[in-house]
């Protein structure tokens, strides 16, 4: 599965960003999907995912997150997006998409994707 990123850029503290990533495979739909970053110096975190299970999809975030950020699919199940708001100089980092075969996938409790995208910079000036 390749997966195909964009949407990263330069913003101002407390504006807006959205990330995009489709994957190659239609089979996608039933994957687990959602998106990791690494800052400079720093280890790669979680930051959201959107699990299947039984035709619907769960989204999980991590705690910084806060509620700042909304991630989603498209109907197709092919696409994840991730819509961050308010967002701050600290979110600065490259932003992975990711993949799982298992659509129940539980990054944020220690498993980790199957796949990976290449990243895309964000940038949040202050």
């Amino acid at each position: 599965v390749q997966l195909q990123a964009s949407g990263g850029g330069l913003v101002q503290a407390g504006g807006s960003l959205r990330l995009s990533c489709t994957a190659s495979r239609r089979t996608a739909s039933t994957y687990a999907m959602g998106w990791f970053r690494q800052a400079p110096g720093k280890e790669r975190e979680f930051v959201s995912l959107t699990r299947w299970s039984g035709g619907i999809y769960y989204a999980d975030y991590a705690d910084f997150v806060s509620g700042r950020f909304t991630v989603e699919r498209n109907n197709a199940g092919d696409t994840v997006y991730l819509q961050m708001n308010s967002l701050k100089a600290e979110d600065t980092a490259v932003y992975y998409c990711a993949a799982s075969l298992s659509g129940g996938s539980r990054w944020n409790f220690g498993m980790r994707p199957d796949y990976w995208g290449q990243g895309t910079q964000v940038t949040v000036s202050s």
